[in-house]
């Protein structure tokens, strides 16, 4: 396991209508310039984006400190901070 931690892009979740059928590439290393959405900065990094599948159209919270235990949701743990 890495040592390296990712960079929080911001320490509440980014609110995202998705689309049914879509596919959406979740940003793990924090340095995308295309929140929540990967951008190819982590090359090198050994992180890797995160494939999130919507199977309806709806508001999903992608976490934003990078840190949630529920990849790439949102799982509450930045109102512990």
């Amino acid at each position: 396991m890495s040592d390296v931690q990712p960079a929080c892009a911001q320490k509440s979740p980014y609110k995202m209508e998705v689309e049914a059928g879509q596919s959406y590439w979740w940003c793990a290393c924090g340095k995308s310039g295309s929140q929540p959405f990967c951008d190819g900065s982590h090359k090198g990094s050994g992180f890797h984006p995160v494939e999130f599948k919507a199977e309806e159209a709806a508001t999903i919270s992608f976490c934003g400190r990078k840190q949630t235990g529920n990849h790439p949701r949102c799982d509450g743990t930045h109102r512990s901070l």
